[in-house]
């Protein structure tokens, strides 16, 4: 997230003096690049990896400060929450052992991190999305406490002036509104830096672009969010979401979200990306800043603090960068779109995809040979099916994103490499990786999605929470994902951990009815699904009652006619069941049950119905207690 020494855009006077200070930066960013002050004739590659922290349940722990009070190394530093952690790992010239050298040192960060997490009873785990992540995870309360990140929330919160709104349609259908950014922290990635010059940012940024969709169809490992089956790489659609501060005019009038690919090909220099996202974007975070002009009089490099601190704010997903390397400026392509995990060995395949790509494929005439919308459109559809993609190619060819990747781009990366000069037995290694999980069509997304299938009698979150074990410790072996057997059910992991809370195990697949149904119609549902408890509805998700088995009984026992539309079941409901939250304990759901003596509790969340739970519920959780006794 960078600079941390921030203020909000309260005031006027500030966002004036900081505006000022950003067109100012432009300019002598322009007189820099006209002067030929950018370092050019090297290639400098580097990553950043995220990761996110989890307690011996697998479910997110709020520990990143203690982890940075018992990790002493400049490399690693916060996210936006607590149970996210970031290490920036070493700027490296692109050839030779380069990759090798990426590798290790990202399984040194791993292991510090790790060492770190197992000394305060807690783990590391690389992946996109966290599978255990709940709605309650996501709360103010989760975010490290530094005033740009509050500032950050405060002002998009502000600009948007409603909650932000959050709908995915994958497998299965995810729609929420969320009062804050902490979405955000929902993603982690492996974000990769490409050096480049200036005279030819244009070209290789939209040969950037233009690979994106392939090597993302590739690299997928983000398919499940809170409990839901959505994209292969669900962190595209979450992060867009997370942070979308535009109010419903400015969706009206077709304004990007902060979070973007994009809008068009570059024409001729990294000043028009720097300067559409000042246009386009207001200011949310300000900060003070030198005289950039004063500095070049002086025979100094600027640091440019006010664009850097505004282009932090706008999250394209392949962002242009302006950074000094010793005493020296530089531009580089930030790939934002690469998933953290779920191994190091598959992250820098991955990454040396790019590089070679980038490397390798021809870039001047790209906006001659494919729309920018269609390049935008395979984005988006790579990240909904990966390499199950059907995408559009140069001059309109349409190719599956398993036969581009295979076919063509690997053997492309390959001849990428191999012109920077990477060793030839580390091209081997990770194009190697690659092609195994491109032949055996394994994605880290997809062997998730697979696991869930195999462990079918298991309840959602124990799935979750073995899925994330599972990967926990598996990536220290640092066996690449295609190579993975898919998860077996085993007692490895403490099954009580999926069943202290109602939320855990609550019934969520509800058949329920309206207070003006025909009882006729309880009747049948109970009759047709089995169930000896329906709960009843109003049109807006509202609970406003509860129908039993018993409730039916009773009409027959006192002779009352089911047929005849005479009976409703307002008639007969009780309106006013107990219920409970989906926070509530299982110890408390008991007790509730016995000393009220019913058999059945809606659970609501926020005034809407969102499950029940029932003496059948509880009887598995008595018979695994049993068991587990009895074994012992």
């Amino acid at each position: 997230m960078g600079e941390q020494s921030v203020t909000d855009r309260s005031d006027e006077q500030v966002m004036r003096t900081f505006m000022k200070a950003l067109l100012q930066d432009v300019r002598a960013m322009e007189h820099m690049l006209d002067s030929g002050m950018f370092e050019t004739g090297i290639r400098r590659i580097g990553a950043e990896q995220e990761m996110f922290l989890v307690d011996s349940a697998r479910r997110p722990a709020l520990s990143a400060m203690q982890m940075m009070e018992v990790i002493d190394d400049p490399r690693f530093t916060y996210e936006l929450a607590q149970f996210n952690l970031e290490a920036n790992l070493t700027p490296l010239t692109l050839g030779g052992d380069c990759l090798r050298q990426m590798e290790n040192e990202a399984l040194d960060v791993m292991k510090i991190a790790s060492d770190a997490a197992r000394s305060i009873d807690r783990d590391v785990i690389l992946c996109g999305i966290l599978p255990t992540l709940t709605h309650k995870d996501l709360s103010l309360d989760s975010m490290v406490p530094m005033p740009r990140y509050r500032a950050l929330n405060d002002a998009l919160v502000k600009l948007r002036g409603s909650d932000f709104n959050l709908a995915i349609k994958g497998i299965d259908d995810l729609e929420l509104a969320h009062d804050n950014v902490m979405l955000e922290a929902c993603n982690a990635s492996f974000q990769v830096h490409f050096q480049v010059a200036p005279d030819e940012f244009a070209n290789l940024y939209n040969l950037a672009q233009l690979i994106t969709a392939p090597v993302m169809s590739a690299s997928v490992n983000s398919p499940l969010l809170l409990g839901k089956r959505l994209w292969k790489e669900s962190r595209i659609a979450v992060f867009e979401h997370s942070i979308d501060s535009r109010t419903d005019i400015h969706k009206a009038r077709g304004l990007q979200p902060r979070v973007h690919f994009g809008e068009h090909w570059i024409d001729d220099s990294v000043l028009e990306i720097f300067k559409e996202d000042i246009a386009r974007f207001r200011v949310v975070l300000t900060t003070e800043s030198e005289d950039p002009m004063k500095a070049l009089e002086q025979g100094r490099v600027p640091k440019l603090n006010a664009l850097r601190l505004h282009n932090g704010t706008v999250y394209r997903w392949n962002r242009a960068c302006y950074g000094i390397t010793d005493d020296k400026p530089h531009l580089r392509i930030e790939h934002r779109v690469l998933p953290s995990g779920p191994t190091i060995l598959d992250e820098v395949a991955n990454a040396a995809f790019f590089f070679g790509l980038m490397s390798e494929l021809p870039s001047a005439d790209i906006p001659q040979h494919m729309p920018f919308d269609d390049a935008r459109t395979n984005f988006f559809k790579a990240a909904r099916y990966g390499l199950q993609a059907q995408l559009t190619w140069l001059d309109g060819e349409q190719i599956s994103a398993l036969e581009l990747v295979r076919d063509r781009l690997i053997p492309a990366a390959r001849s990428g490499l191999a012109k920077a000069r990477i060793r030839k037995r580390d091209i081997e290694r990770y194009m190697g990786v690659l092609e195994g999980r491109v032949e055996s069509e394994q994605t880290a997304a997809r062997w998730m999605l697979r696991s869930l299938q195999a462990m079918d009698e298991e309840t959602m979150d124990q799935k979750l929470r073995r899925l994330t074990d599972t990967i926990v410790v598996r990536q220290r072996n640092n066996n690449p994902v295609h190579t993975w057997e898919l998860i077996c059910p085993d007692d490895n992991l403490d099954w009580r951990e999926s069943y202290r809370t109602v939320g855990q195990y609550m019934t969520t697949n509800l058949f329920t009815v309206r207070a003006n149904d025909l009882v006729d119609f309880a009747a049948s549902l109970m009759e047709w699904r089995h169930i000896r408890h329906v709960p009843v509805e109003d049109d807006a998700g509202r609970l406003v009652g509860l129908v039993s088995h018993r409730d039916l009984l009773g009409i027959i026992a006192r002779g009352e006619p089911l047929d005849g539309g005479a009976v409703s079941v307002r008639d007969i409901m009780n309106p006013h069941p107990l219920s409970v939250t989906p926070d509530c304990s299982t110890v408390e759901v008991i007790r509730i049950m016995r000393e009220k003596g019913v058999a059945c509790l809606p659970v609501v969340h926020d005034d809407k119905l969102v499950g029940v739970v029932t003496e059948a519920d509880l009887i598995v959780v008595a018979g695994k207690l049993l068991e587990a006794m009895l074994q012992e």
